[in-house]
C-alpha cells in the first residue's frame, strides 16, 4: 500500500522571486537615469544663463595672467569661438555642483542608515564648499603667483604669451587638482568613521603624510617647484584640519561605529540563522529525492524497512517452504489431536456398556 502526501509546488514561488528581482534592479536603474537627467539638465540650464558672456568670461579668467603685463595668443583656427564656450561650459558644471551632489545624495540615501545619513550629509556639503575653496586658492592665489615667476624663466629671445586653448586647460587642470586636494579633511574624517585607522595612528604617520603629499603635488601639478609646494603644503595644512575636524565629528563617528557594529552583529546572526535554514532545506530537498510526481502533486512513497523487506529469489523460495512446512506440522498436530478425541470417546463408550 502506498501512502499519498501532497506537498505545494515551489516552481510559482520561485518565478514570482526572480521577477521581484528583475524588477526591483530595472527600477534602480530607472531612479539613477532620472538623476543623471536631472543633473544634465541643470548644467545645460545653467550653461545657456552663461553662454551670452562667454567672451567676458575667459577675460575674467585670463584676469591672473593679463595683471601681470602678459597677453595670449590665439593659434587654433575655431579656438576664438571654442575656447570661450569650453569654459562657460566647465563654470556651469562648477555653479551646478551643490545640485549635482543634491541628486547624487537623493540616489544614495535611500540605501543608506539612519546613523549614516547623518554623518554623510553634513560631509556632502562640507566636500562642496572645500571644492569651492581649492577653486577660489587658486585663482587668487597662486595663479598670480605663477605668472609673476614664470615669465621670468623665458629666454631673452622668446615671449612669454601662451595659447588661450593651451591656457585653459592648464587652468581647468590646476581647478580640478587643488579642488579634490582640498577634500583632504574629508577624506581623513571618512578613513577614521570606518575603522580603518585611528585619529592616533593618523597623527603618528604625519610624516609619511607630508612625503605623500608632496608625491601628489608633483604628479597632478606641472614640473616647477612653485605649483608643487602650492599643492602640497595645503595638503599637508587640511590633513591636519581633518584630525582636528574628526574631535568635532567624535559623538557622531562614535554612534556611527556603534550602528556599525550592532549591523556586523546582526549580519552575523542572520548568517548563522541562513546557515540553519540552508541545513534545513538540505534536509527537505534529500526527502523531495524520494517523492515521484502527477501533474500538479507530488507524493511519498511508502517505505518502512521494519514492515518490508526485500527479499532474493533463494530466500523467497527457503521462506515459502519453511511456511508450508509450518502448515503441514499444524494439519499434522490438528489431526493427531482428532484422533486422540476419538480413541476417548469410544473408550468411554466401552466403560458405559
Amino acid at each position: 500500500m502506498t501512502d499519498k502526501l501532497p506537498i505545494k509546488n515551489q516552481s510559482s514561488k520561485k518565478n514570482s522571486a526572480e521577477t521581484a528581482e528583475e524588477q526591483g534592479f530595472l527600477a534602480h536603474l530607472i531612479e539613477l537615469r532620472n538623476h543623471l537627467l536631472r543633473i544634465v539638465i541643470s548644467i545645460f540650464i545653467v550653461f545657456i544663463f552663461l553662454a551670452p558672456f562667454a567672451q567676458t568670461l575667459f577675460d575674467w579668467l585670463a584676469e591672473p595672467l593679463i595683471a601681470q603685463g602678459q597677453k595670449l595668443v590665439i593659434i587654433g583656427v575655431a579656438a576664438p569661438f571654442l575656447i570661450p564656450y569650453k569654459f562657460a561650459f566647465m563654470l556651469a558644471f562648477l555653479i551646478a555642483l551643490p545640485y549635482v551632489f543634491y541628486q547624487v545624495w537623493g540616489f544614495v540615501a535611500p540605501g543608506l542608515y539612519k546613523h549614516e545619513k547623518k554623518l554623510i550629509f553634513p560631509l556632502l556639503s562640507s566636500s562642496v564648499f572645500l571644492f569651492y575653496l581649492g577653486v577660489a586658492f587658486v585663482y587668487f592665489a597662486l595663479l598670480p603667483m605663477m605668472f609673476t615667476v614664470l615669465p621670468l624663466f623665458a629666454p631673452s629671445s622668446a615671449t612669454y604669451s601662451p595659447d588661450i586653448a593651451n591656457y585653459l586647460d592648464f587652468v581647468i587642470m590646476m581647478f580640478l587638482a587643488f579642488g579634490f586636494a582640498f577634500e583632504m579633511p574629508i577624506a581623513t574624517i571618512l578613513v577614521i568613521t570606518t575603522g580603518m585607522t585611528s585619529r592616533e595612528n593618523l597623527a603618528q604617520k604625519r610624516p609619511y603624510v607630508i612625503v605623500g603629499a608632496f608625491v601628489i603635488g608633483m604628479i597632478l601639478t606641472p614640473p616647477d617647484m612653485i605649483s608643487q609646494i602650492m599643492l602640497a603644503v595645503p595638503m599637508w595644512l587640511l590633513f591636519e584640519l581633518g584630525l582636528v575636524s574628526s574631535i568635532l565629528f567624535k559623538q557622531r563617528i562614535k554612534e556611527a561605529v556603534k550602528y556599525r557594529d550592532k549591523m556586523q552583529e546582526e549580519k552575523h546572526i542572520d548568517s548563522a540563522n541562513a546557515m540553519v535554514a540552508s541545513g534545513s532545506a538540505a534536509a527537505v530537498n534529500e526527502a523531495a529525492n524520494k517523492l515521484w510526481e502527477d501533474e500538479n502533486y507530488e507524493y511519498e512513497e511508502y517505505d518502512d524497512e521494519d514492515d518490508y523487506k526485500q527479499l532474493t529469489d533463494e530466500e523467497l523460495d527457503a521462506e515459502l517452504e519453511r511456511i508450508e512446512a509450518e502448515e503441514e506440522a499444524e494439519e499434522k498436530k490438528k489431526s493427531q489431536q482428532a484422533k486422540g478425541l476419538d480413541k476417548l470417546s469410544s473408550n468411554s463408550d466401552t466403560t458405559k456398556e
